[in-house]
């Protein structure tokens, strides 16, 4: 490729990787995060083997583009395998992934259960919102401050 071109061509876009079980939530999350303007690409995955999966690049048909993520999003009730705190233990000791931001949703606010997120890897625990409104809010603040604000390593890059 020439210097040129490859001057010419337009930034990729930050991109989010939802995991959620729910297609509904799934839904209304991406629908926030274009309420919410902000600029970015966001793809989803319903469970934990497609997570990794989506990260692994595997399934991916021949000239797909499979963007490495810079900011995950799991909800804390993730199925399949791995599972939730599973799924985020995987992530942080693999070289390839251990530096992307893992942000979990999930429905307790019980210290315990924050505290195990924290102690598996996760970067940000926050319980998740129920309202559409919320979830906007909620879209807004933590990919401002994950993909805006924070000073993340270079080469974060699987």
């Amino acid at each position: 490729m020439s210097d040129r071109f490859q001057r010419s061509r337009i930034p990729a876009l930050p991109t989010v990787l939802f995991a959620d079980a729910s297609e509904d939530y799934r839904s209304m999350a991406r629908d926030a995060l274009l309420e919410g303007r902000n600029v970015t690409d966001m793809r989803t995955v319903s469970d934990g083997g497609a997570l990794l999966a989506y990260l692994q690049r595997a399934g991916a048909t021949e000239g797909a583009v499979t963007p490495v993520p810079s900011l995950i999003v799991i909800d804390a009730d993730l199925p399949g395998t791995p599972a939730g705190k599973e799924a985020v233990a995987a992530l942080k000791s693999d070289p390839r992934t251990k530096r992307i931001p893992i942000v979990v949703l999930g429905a307790s606010d019980e210290p315990a259960q924050t505290s195990a997120w924290y102690d598996v890897g996760a970067n940000t625990y926050i319980v998740k919102p129920v309202t559409f409104l919320a979830l906007v809010r909620l879209m807004k603040v933590f990919t401002a401050y994950w993909l805006e604000t924070a000073e993340l390593p270079p080469d974060q890059a699987a």
